[in-house]
């Protein structure tokens, strides 16, 4: 698959199936991950693999009720968490949340290529997922990534919201929306 491939076959899809998780594959979706740029290379993107069956139910009973319907079939969540002090430090910019974005997008892209779904959610409460991970409270829980196998049916218990979504790609805004020629003109693009 070539990157535009991989890309445009991206999704956030939650109709999930079981998929095995093996030490070979966390290490590949690592080392893709960590390959991403960042400021003076350093690198400040953190990652926990859950997986083990006991700590991704503890985990998912942290997410918000729309997110437990189907990540309850997730068979790893990735956790991605950083602080500001692991980056560099220009003025009031707190750049590590985009250096750490930047490797988790890497990791999303390979788990696609790899045929995985890799759906990045916010809802989940902060505080006790660091609990379920044994996180500090000093690092920033930046988001978590929901993986599994792409189901071939749509279960029963997802909103009509929900399935319409796993069926329908949701529309991306047109060019004009999000890009502007030399100067931002509010209203006014390309």
């Amino acid at each position: 698959m070539t990157l535009t491939e991989t890309i445009h076959a991206r999704r956030a899809y939650r109709s999930l199936k079981p998929t095995k998780i093996t030490e070979k594959l966390l290490e590949d979706i690592s080392t893709h991950a960590i390959l991403a740029a960042s400021c003076m290379n350093n690198q400040p993107a953190r990652f926990i693999f859950v997986f083990d069956p006991t700590v991704l139910k503890d985990l998912i009973s942290t997410l918000t009720r729309g997110n437990q319907v189907w990540a309850k079939r997730a068979s790893l969540i990735v956790a991605v968490f950083s602080k500001a002090d692991l980056d560099c430090q220009i003025k009031e910019r707190e750049y590590y949340l985009f250096d750490t974005g930047m490797a988790t997008a890497h990791l999303i892209l390979r788990l696609t290529e790899l045929g995985l779904v890799a759906h990045p959610i916010a809802g989940y409460d902060p505080e006790k997922a660091k609990q379920v991970l044994n996180l500090s409270d000093d690092f920033n829980l930046i988001t978590l990534v929901i993986v599994g196998k792409k189901a071939d049916t749509i279960p029963e218990d997802f909103s009509e919201g929900q399935k319409k979504a796993e069926i329908v790609r949701p529309k991306r805004k047109e060019l004009s929306e999000f890009t502007f020629y030399n100067k931002y003109n509010e209203g006014i693009s390309s």
